[in-house]
């Protein structure tokens, strides 16, 4: 097929969100009968899935602090639903386990699910969650100063790899083509708006760009010369300036190489995913050292792609602006050390008695990979220069499957009341989402 010249509609990312995107869209412009998916070309620089939607662990929760963000990500588990099988969803639920820092966070959250009708169950007190966790879950609970438990009886995790290809597969349906190795050099505006992309293969006009670019978000917000630092009201009204617009974090996940089925519940089925937030000093599972007497979290599922116990725990800021590419296990820098393995390890060890010595089964193989934050650490769906819509997931993204349909109606005009909180200027008229008492900068 030959290179095109000029297409209507240009994606930029074959990941979560663009190839949600462009399924939507097609689907929508064919309803419209202003088109069809084969006015709409997406364009990735490696692969399918070659960023951070191809290595997420994948889990889906409704499990934040923010109203807009439970609002959403209740949008986006009912798609995976629509089509579990196709997605590689696994519905099993999901736990945020909390110390007493966050109970009133998150019965805050149990509150307001009720209201959107999200189906959950909230249990208080230390004996109570110890007696739940182990009459109902795993049998070996043992974590402590755990005073709250919230279990979403939705969500869980999906397999990356086989919900990007059921999303691509979706889309060339519909006639969109998908362009791959063909990487992204500028975008050519005018005074007011994006009239082409130049690629490594030569330049492609467009009428509307869609970028949903994941990591690289900062290398697309300066292709279209938006500023670096911005002025930024907080919630109490104080105005703070000259703000990094983008910051890194480096995402820590790892693997505990043991049978899979060796994390499964008291019934020998598969449980819910679990996150733990706790202010217990975690003790080292190989020697008794103190390894942190400050607030700690981790995640944890069994995942046979994964191959064991698969999770990760609170990432880390990196200093400046540390080069995305080679991306994930490629990077030589920004994969998972020892520390990190110690942690995670023992931190395991202290939520079950199950994994007190198995440290050692740790799969040593790279693992992790960059994150690209907004200064709140919250998305932005917005359009800049007339005909140009970003997706900037602020590492939120795998998850939100829904975005796009979302995105798709917003592109043609329709604006969508979910992704109102989630607009540029919330920074300076001091909209910002609330921020928990939890580790993770994304809850």
């Amino acid at each position: 097929m030959a290179f095109p010249q000029q297409y209507p509609y240009i994606i930029i990312g074959a990941g979560i969100h663009g190839l949600s995107t462009a399924w939507h869209l097609a689907k929508e412009l064919k309803a419209v009968k202003s088109g069809s998916g084969k006015d709409i070309l997406v364009i990735d620089k490696t692969a399918i899935g070659a960023g951070a939607s191809g290595i997420a662990c994948g889990v889906i929760r409704n499990n934040y602090f923010q109203p807009a963000m439970r609002e959403l990500m209740a949008h986006s588990v009912d798609l995976w639903e629509a089509d579990a099988e196709g997605y590689g969803y696994y519905p099993i639920g999901y736990m945020q386990i909390s110390y007493e820092a966050m109970h009133e966070d998150v019965a805050q959250i149990y509150d307001q699910q009720k209201a959107i009708g999200y189906t959950s169950e909230f249990v208080e007190g230390e004996k109570d969650c110890m007696k739940y966790m182990r009459d109902n879950i795993f049998h070996d609970w043992q974590a402590q100063n755990i005073t709250s438990i919230l279990h979403e009886k939705k969500g869980g995790y999906a397999h990356n790899t086989q919900s990007l290809y059921r999303l691509a597969d979706k889309a060339e349906a519909e006639g969109v083509r998908i362009l791959t190795g063909v990487d992204i050099t500028d975008i050519q505006t005018d005074r007011e708006s994006v009239t082409a992309v130049g690629t490594s293969n030569g330049t492609i006009g467009c009428e509307y760009l869609i970028v949903g670019p994941g990591p690289w978000a900062q290398t697309f917000w300066n292709m279209l010369q938006l500023p670096s630092h911005i002025q930024v009201q907080d919630r109490d009204g104080s105005l703070h300036e000259n703000v990094k617009m983008w910051t890194y974090w480096c995402l820590v996940e790892g693997t505990l190489g043991v049978d899979p089925d060796y994390g499964n519940d008291n019934l020998g089925n598969l449980p819910p995913v679990i996150h733990v937030d706790t202010d217990a000093p975690l003790y080292s599972s190989e020697d008794g050292s103190l390894i942190t007497s400050e607030p700690w979290g981790i995640y944890y599922k069994p995942d046979c792609r994964f191959g064991g116990i698969q999770g990760g725990s609170s990432p880390y800021v990196v200093e400046g602006d540390p080069d995305v590419d080679p991306y994930g296990i490629d990077s030589p820098d920004f994969v998972v050390g020892p520390e990190f393995v110690h942690m995670w390890t023992s931190a395991l060890a202290h939520c079950q008695k199950r994994y007190e010595d198995k440290y050692r089964y740790y799969k040593d193989e790279p693992s992790g990979g960059l994150g690209c934050f907004t200064p709140d650490n919250f998305p932005i769906f917005d359009v800049f220069k007339q005909n140009c819509y970003m997706i900037l997931d602020s590492n939120h993204g795998y998850k939100m499957i829904g975005v796009g349909q979302l995105a798709a109606k917003e592109v043609l005009g329709k604006k969508q009341s979910l992704l109102e909180p989630f607009r540029f200027d919330r920074y300076e008229k001091g909209e910002l989402h609330p921020v928990s008492h939890s580790p993770f900068p994304w809850s």
